[in-house]
């Protein structure tokens, strides 16, 4: 059974109503005196407030798609490289390149086939790092004029999307709507045509690294920053270079960190929700073996403070319901950029650390981005 969906949530109703009536039903007739009787009705009692636990932790897990599957709750989902001797479907090559070790992309029920001239499409790819030796599953967004003949040679920009931690890359789609709301802005003629790589900064899972080269660990930003675009660009008609980044909470964090470290790459990156100093909790460990330097030059702020500004372009939103924390934070990033460097900040009234939140910016988002990815 699936960990995320309704087949558990409801198994998970049907536990808690049938333990609740059970306890109910047998509470006077608990065999036994004294304190047996106290330890039975005490386990009935456990039993029912368990049942409502796993319940609420169900129902949360499908709400905010914080794990996927459950291999990824146990930490055991991620796979190792798959080797084909072909590209993506006839159609998807650029150049006629076949790339190893990633695996054929496979059309998902976002559209019918039929449909992608007219709405794009949405296919998902397994990609292994080259370079960093990871391996992360990717939901592509294809827009409608990747498909049309006047675009068919045509080189499109790219966007990599990120969730935040632990994240699951299907709520990209089924959550915030990703294809949906820049299809929108699309038709409106708001957003220019691109291609967005939808994943989840948890290369590494359970672990958060915080898309960090983590030394003698998971090379983190070398997949997200390198292998990502290489592999992609090597099977897509998309630039090389000129990229953009764009995520929420930690995948704003990394977008803003992508472009910063590797402005060769990515030229631009929208944070929603994002902070931009580094983190240490139970769920990151120590990503620096124990180097204050290495933490340092994983911080945007720092970089800001102590290093030449790289030439990208950055778009930063918080919630004021975020907290006051969240938007000191966002405003004294903000406040440290200086030329060649740019910055935008959108502050939303109201906003929280959520979807509701992040709907509101996703498509000022892509028309920013698209004003600055424009050839």
């Amino acid at each position: 059974m699936p960990l995320l969906g309704w087949p558990l949530q409801t198994v998970s109703i049907v536990l808690l109503v049938g333990v609740t009536v059970g306890t109910l039903s047998v509470w006077s007739r608990v065999p036994g005196r004294g304190v047996l009787r106290l330890a039975q009705r005490a386990a009935l009692v456990v039993g029912c407030q368990l049942a409502a636990v796993l319940l609420v932790a169900v129902a949360a897990n499908n709400y905010g798609y914080f794990y996927g599957s459950w291999g990824d709750l146990f930490g055991t989902s991620m796979a190792e490289p798959v080797v084909v001797s072909a590209g993506w479907p006839q159609g998807h090559l650029s150049r006629g390149l076949v790339v190893p070790a990633v695996t054929v992309a496979r059309p998902t029920s976002w559209s019918p086939t039929s449909a992608a001239s007219v709405r794009g499409k949405v296919e998902s790819v397994r990609i292994p790092g080259v370079r960093s030796g990871l391996t992360a599953d990717a939901l592509v967004y294809l827009p409608p004029e990747y498909f049309q003949p006047a675009y068919a040679h045509h080189q499109f920009p790219a966007i990599e999307m990120l969730t935040g931690y632990p994240g699951v890359t299907a709520s990209l789609v089924s959550r915030l709507h990703v294809p949906e709301v820049y299809l929108a802005e699309l038709q409106h003629h708001r957003a220019i045509p691109m291609v967005i790589v939808m994943l989840r900064p948890t290369v590494a899972p359970p672990r958060d690294t915080e898309c960090t080269d983590v030394p003698a660990g998971p090379q983190a930003l070398t997949y997200l920053a390198q292998d990502v675009p290489s592999a992609i660009d090597a099977l897509l008609r998309v630039r090389p270079i000129g990229w953009g980044a764009m995520g929420e909470s930690t995948g704003g964090y990394c977008a803003v960190k992508l472009a910063m470290l590797h402005s060769d790459v990515f030229r631009a990156a929208v944070s929603m929700s994002g902070y931009y100093h580094t983190l240490e909790d139970p769920t990151t460990g120590n990503l620096w073996g124990g180097s204050s330097v290495l933490r340092q030059l994983n911080s945007p702020e720092w970089l800001l403070e102590h290093q030449p500004p790289p030439p990208v372009s950055v778009l930063t939103s918080v919630g004021l319901a975020e907290g006051s924390a969240a938007v000191s934070d966002n405003h004294w990033f903000v406040s440290l950029v200086r030329p060649p460097m740019t910055a935008t900040t959108i502050a939303v009234p109201g906003g929280g650390h959520n979807y509701a939140n992040w709907s509101q910016i996703l498509p000022k988002g892509f028309d920013w981005l698209s004003a600055r990815l424009r050839p």
